[in-house]
């Protein structure tokens, strides 16, 4: 006679198997193309400042070569 195995070991394989499968899920969908690119225009304000030459980069490099978001750049109050 063969022997089941105990409900808990069932559930915690069945859990197992659900949790690879969301981890293999949330991997491929995370490498994905983003929705919009850097160069979308992302609101109205963007297209007006593109139409003037006054559009702000994304990001920017500091001092030691790091890529970052251009807050100041984009946020800062037009003249």
């Amino acid at each position: 006679m063969a022997t089941r195995p105990h409900r808990a070991t069932e559930a915690l394989a069945r859990a197992c198997g659900c949790c690879a499968a969301a981890i293999t899920l949330v991997g491929v969908l995370g490498c994905s193309r983003p929705l919009l690119s850097p160069k979308d225009e992302r609101s109205p304000f963007d297209r007006y400042d593109a139409v003037r030459s006054r559009h702000a980069p994304q990001y920017v490099e500091d001092a030691f070569g790091r890529r970052q978001p251009n807050l100041r750049g984009r946020l800062e109050p037009r003249d």
